[in-house]
């Protein structure tokens, strides 16, 4: 039992030590690391998903409608 714990440990000790050597490289320089998962995009992939963009959009309808209320169309006169 005692052998067991004794090998568990000195295995957890040497991957540490080769992970920090294959981190801080040989020479004892820094190596780049593994590339990573790719980030999420920190901003939205597309317009619809923008919410200044669609709040922009709204103020634009808004504006247009107000535009068309002041100024009716000429209508015939009848």
């Amino acid at each position: 039992m005692k052998l067991l714990l004794v090998v568990v440990i000195f295995a957890a000790v040497t991957y540490l030590a080769i992970r920090w050597m294959q981190d801080r490289g040989f020479g004892g320089e820094q190596m780049p690391r593994r590339p990573s998962r790719p980030k999420p995009p920190t901003r939205p992939v597309a317009p619809d998903d923008d919410e200044s963009f669609l709040r922009d959009l709204e103020w634009q309808r808004r504006q247009q409608e107000r535009r068309q209320h002041k100024n009716p169309p000429d209508q015939p006169d009848t």
